[in-house]
């Protein structure tokens, strides 16, 4: 075994989400990518998903019409969002 010391994995390593809260019961997979500020008009959000560059709970989605609830996750390049409902 080697005596070197291990590195800590980063945030984007062990997956850390950033909370999103939507308000109502759904939101569309392109207005969730302008809420988190991932893109910032929806054509950007359809070249980044033609890309292949989007999973929704662990599949890819090419979808910008896709019905999300609180509860899934997105995730987006290194960035893990998870949907949770506001308070209020």
């Amino acid at each position: 075994m080697s005596s070197r010391p291990r590195r800590r994995p980063t945030s984007e390593a062990v997956g850390l989400a950033t909370d999103v809260p939507i308000r109502g019961d759904s939101i569309r997979l392109g207005q969730l990518l302008k809420l988190a500020g991932v893109v910032g008009a929806g054509g950007e959000a359809k070249a980044l998903l033609a890309q292949g560059e989007v999973r929704v709970n662990g599949e890819p989605e090419a979808r910008r019409g896709r019905r999300l609830h609180p509860g899934d996750e997105v995730r987006v390049g290194g960035a893990l969002l998870r949907l949770v409902a506001e308070d209020g």
